[in-house]
């Protein structure tokens, strides 16, 4: 069945969970995309190259979650906070050196604190470099999943280059790097410090870094288009997000079939698993376990489809939760516990942003929630949590259980199974346990 929506429309609503991940104020990468296409307007792209740099624009930080649990493993500290502050800084010896010095390891112990900054003096060149490519990279693959051609996949790998060749991962220059990378790392910057410290310190930090980090002629049209009547209150508006569905180019703009959009909630399922080594696959599996499980309870083909869709977004949310939480190895504090919990939330808000996925939003954010009211979070009941909901719930405990998390080791199926047969009534419907196990025993799966 072919949705009645534009693909501008689902990707613009889902690259807030991109900003999430970034630590950016929420409409970044939507404000990048009005800049951009702004630009583009004003040096006469065509169509097709409109339409390339517009989801170079909004999906430019695809691969963002990629590098998060590196970036906490090396400097000890929160992945969102370090994205968002580095994004403030030119590359300058000193202020890299500033960087380092105020973002390292400043909860850890003292030995802890001084191995890392060793390790990052020693070896920042290497370390910078391996966090770029990885974001890079992995952003362009997922793009690639999404149906995208390699212009827009280049726009992403080539993000982090700079005109002068300093940038990375490759080392690039000028007219080698892709237009719609140089036009949206320009946009990226201009929309960090105008949110951070106002329109007159954005512009003075694109025209600093002209002929270094960005093309002269493009910071040219930039100064142009930036002088013009209502230019910065229209990027800050509320309506933003409208006014960008109008640039995308109408003979290029892509009315979703049923097909495609699996394919989008596939890619950004890779993009939330990619946030942390213990959720690697743990989307397709709960996806899994969720159709094995309606199909025992003889959900119909379509709602089966659909249910899949939820299920492989269900922990968008994660994306906005720091990797000092998720990959936490001990038990989460109280305020720690807050902030995970708050993941569900997100998932919501961020859902209910798309008109296909509006359903689905309700049921994907109550995966936590338990028939006793005791769940997050909004504390539903029994009879407050639909069925597709119960169906999600057993499906990621399931996973939960048989996969390694940060505080232990994977428990065997038969273990699985016994600690939720426990919870039956309380946290897990049972009806929908029975269901997995009779879809585990037509698998072949042994519980044992």
């Amino acid at each position: 069945m072919t949705q009645n929506m534009r693909l501008s429309e689902i990707l613009g609503a889902l690259s807030y969970a991109l900003d999430l991940t970034e630590g950016q104020p929420s409409g970044h990468c939507v404000r990048c995309c009005w800049i951009g296409m702004q630009m583009a307007d004003e040096m006469g792209l065509d169509d097709q190259q409109s339409w390339q740099l517009y989801y170079t624009l909004l999906l430019k930080d695809l691969g963002c979650s990629s590098n998060a649990a590196r970036i906490c493993e090396l400097y000890i500290m929160d992945d969102r906070s370090f994205k968002s502050d580095f994004k403030r800084i030119d590359g300058s010896l000193p202020q890299a050196l500033r960087f380092v010095l105020s973002h390292t390891g400043l909860k850890s112990g003292l030995s802890e604190r001084f191995r890392a900054l060793i390790n990052i003096f020693q070896n920042g060149g290497e370390i910078s470099t391996e966090l770029i490519a990885t974001r890079c990279q992995r952003g362009a693959d997922i793009a690639r999943k999404m149906h995208f051609d390699e212009a827009v996949a280049d726009g992403i790998s080539h993000l982090d280059e700079h005109w002068d060749g300093g940038g990375k991962p490759l080392n690039l220059m000028g007219q080698n790097i892709s237009l719609f990378a140089r036009i949206a790392l320009l946009c990226q910057v201009a929309d960090v410090f105008q949110k951070a410290d106002g329109e007159i310190a954005a512009r003075r930090e694109i025209n600093n870094r002209s002929g270094t980090w960005f093309d002269p002629a493009l910071v040219e049209i930039f100064n142009c288009i930036s002088e013009r009547p209502a230019f910065w209150d229209k990027m800050n508006s509320d309506e933003v997000q409208r006014l960008i569905y109008e640039f995308e180019p109408a003979l290029h703009a892509k009315i979703i079939d049923d097909d495609f959009l699996d394919d989008i909630a596939a890619g950004f399922a890779e993009v939330v698993d990619s946030k942390s080594p213990y959720t690697s696959g743990h989307s397709n599996r709960v996806t899994l376990y969720t159709d094995m499980i309606a199909e025992a309870l003889q959900f119909t083909d379509e709602r089966r489809r659909w249910l899949k869709r939820a299920a492989l977004l269900h922990d968008i949310g994660k994306l906005g939760v720091s990797n000092t939480i998720l990959d936490k190895p001990s038990k989460l504090d109280d305020a720690e516990w807050v902030e995970m919990k708050r993941h569900a939330e997100f998932s919501e808000s961020i859902l209910s942003r798309i008109s296909a996925f509006k359903e689905l939003a309700p049921i994907a954010a109550a995966h936590h929630e338990r028939l006793d009211g005791k769940g997050y979070p909004k504390g539903l009941k029994a009879d407050q949590i639909t069925l597709e909901s119960r169906i999600l719930t057993v499906a990621d405990v399931f996973d939960a259980l048989t996969a390694d998390r940060p505080y232990r080791k994977a428990l065997s199926i038969a273990q699985a199974l016994e600690i939720m047969s426990a919870q039956i009534g309380t946290a897990i419907d049972g009806d929908c346990f029975h269901a997995l196990l009779r879809a585990l025993q037509k698998s072949n799966l042994q519980a044992a």
